[in-house]
């Protein structure tokens, strides 16, 4: 199998499964799209080898895998960033509704004990 082929195969079925994950609410619209973009972008590449042989040599490049890998590396730094920024964010809002559900059942508590001591 030439890596042409295999690189089409892999893209189709990362699309395929990322679109299956997308139909079944398993993962979010704004994450699918990063996806997507990723898997069209290796099919395209996949189905036009020339166009990266023409961008890295326009950019100074002397192989077009090194372009490949460093796009790919800086690729997964900005998702892994990104994925940081959002566990992040989760997590100060589930601390802040914990912090609010103790209050709530402190102040149950103290309308129970109220009510049973009159």
């Amino acid at each position: 199998m030439s890596a042409q082929l295999l690189g089409a195969v892999a893209s189709i079925v990362t699309f395929i499964f990322v679109f299956s994950l997308l139909r079944r609410g398993v993962l979010r619209e704004k994450y699918a799209v990063l996806w997507l973009f990723f898997s069209g972008t290796a099919l395209f590449f996949s189905l036009f080898p020339g166009a990266l042989d023409r961008i890295s040599s326009a950019l100074g490049v002397a192989q077009p895998v090194n372009l490949l890998f460093f796009v790919t590396v800086v690729l997964l730094i900005l998702v892994s960033v990104q994925l940081s920024y959002e566990l992040s964010r989760h997590e100060a809002r589930i601390r802040r509704l914990a912090e609010e559900i103790a209050l709530l059942d402190r102040e149950l508590k103290e309308i129970r004990e109220s009510r049973d001591g009159e």
